[in-house]
Parts: structure tokens; C-alpha cells; sequence
């Protein structure tokens, strides 16, 4: 019970990594909190994580919708303890193709999805908090045809250091989780076929210097780490979760 008596906000956190963090998180004894924007999974979400869980309907671009999540966990739990900056869009953005929309997407829902979210937890983190925030190894490699991903989470990795900076007085610690290639729903939602998303990942896998693409629930745990009282000596940190894409 690493967390026992902790409270934590995940954003994006009704599938994918965030739901696999929700899940580890309560069974090392936190009250959970998520938020997500397909409604139609709220059912099946509280199904998985049971009564106590939170699940909030939010879009991360919105400066009234952060608030009020912030509003009604604070009503609930009086307070934050952990906070998980994890909704991200991802989308293959090959440079002759990009699009104003396309731009707008990736970049509103990781950057600017990080600041509003991040300025509406602050006055309910408590002193310290640990906050984690979701990259991507590509912000170390680059990919071809990710760049716009690529962008947005390098400048989500240049706020886990500033932030940190700027929280040194309320000892909250700023870190970040940077997963490689995972399995999730999201590779689904990219655009691809049926087909293209399986090939997709058995060439991914193929470049792994480990050989599989990752699990939703190893990201987790790295996360845990950075969540817990464990990890209280690191801070402004990236611990890269990539099955050694990065690093050989």
C-alpha cells in the first residue's frame, strides 16, 4: 500500500496508461480521480475501478472545464497528493501534410492541456505533491512522421524542470514519464486500418532493442514510483519507460 492515504488526479485516465496508473493507484491504496472525454466509457470505467473512483467528463483545452475538475476534487478528497498529467493526442503529422487543424490538436491537448491543467490543480496540491507528466521517448529521437508529437512533448518535458523550479517552495516535485511503443487503444484512434495498426506493430517491435512493444501497466508502475514517497530525492526528472529505444 505505497499510496495508502494519498489522493491523485489522472487526466486522460479512462483508457490506455492513464486507466492502468488508476488502477495501480488504488491498489496501493489511493482515491482516484479521472478524466476523460468519450462519456460513452464512463460506465465501464467506474465498473473497473470501482465506487470510490471519480470519473469527470473534461476537455484539457478548457480553462472552465479544468476548474470545475479541480472544483470537485477538492470537494471530494480536500486536497491533492498526486497529480498525473497524462492526456496527450497523437497523430501521424508527416511534415508536407500538416494542417492547421493538425497542429492545433496535438499541440492544444499535450501543451496547453498541461499548463491549464497544472494551473487549476495548484492551489488543491498539497505541499509536497508529487506531479508527473507524460512525454514520449521521441522527445529524445525524433520519428518519422511525428514530429508536431515529438514538439509537444519536448516542451512538456522543458516543464517538468521549470515547474519543479518554480515549486521548490511548496516541495511539490515535478517528473516526467516518457513511455515508448504501447499497446493502448489510442494506436486505434491514429487513422489506421485494422491491418495498418497490426503492422504497425510488429515493425515497431522489430526496432525494439527488447522486442515487444510495451504494456500500458509497466508505464504504470514507473509512474507509481515517481507517485510515491519512494522517489522523494528526484525531481525535474524524465525516467524513459522504452524498452531501450532511446538508449541503445
Amino acid at each position: 500500500m505505497r499510496l495508502s492515504g494519498k489522493t491523485a488526479l489522472i487526466t486522460g485516465g479512462t483508457s490506455g496508461i492513464g486507466l492502468a496508473t488508476a488502477k495501480r493507484f488504488i491498489a496501493e491504496g489511493a482515491r482516484v480521480a479521472v478524466t476523460g472525454r468519450d462519456e460513452k466509457r464512463f460506465a465501464d470505467v467506474h465498473a473497473e475501478l470501482g465506487g470510490e473512483a471519480l470519473v469527470l467528463a473534461a476537455d484539457v483545452r478548457s480553462v472552465d472545464a479544468m476548474t470545475s475538475v479541480a472544483d470537485k476534487v477538492q470537494k471530494a478528497f480536500g486536497g491533492l497528493d498526486i497529480l498525473f498529467v497524462n492526456a496527450g493526442y497523437v497523430i501521424p503529422t508527416p511534415l508536407p501534410s500538416i494542417d492547421e487543424r493538425q497542429y492545433d490538436d496535438v499541440m492544444d491537448v499535450s501543451v496547453k492541456g498541461a499548463v491549464l491543467t497544472m494551473q487549476a490543480a495548484l492551489p488543491v496540491l498539497r505541499e509536497g505533491s508529487s506531479v508527473i507528466l507524460t512525454t514520449s521517448f521521441i522527445d529524445q529521437t525524433g520519428k518519422h512522421g511525428l514530429s508536431l508529437v515529438a514538439a509537444a512533448k519536448a516542451a512538456v518535458r522543458s516543464f517538468a524542470r521549470s515547474w519543479s523550479y518554480e515549486l521548490l517552495n511548496r516541495k511539490i516535485r515535478v517528473n516526467a514519464v516518457a513511455p515508448g511503443g504501447i499497446e493502448t487503444p489510442l494506436l486505434n484512434k491514429i487513422g489506421l486500418s485494422e491491418a495498418e495498426v497490426e503492422d504497425f506493430k510488429t515493425q515497431f517491435a522489430a526496432s525494439v532493442p527488447l522486442g515487444r512493444m510495451g504494456r500500458a501497466e509497466e508505464i504504470a508502475a514507473a509512474v507509481l514510483y515517481l507517485a510515491s514517497d519512494e522517489s522523494q530525492y528526484v525531481v525535474g526528472t524524465e525516467l524513459v519507460v522504452d524498452g531501450g529505444c532511446s538508449q541503445l
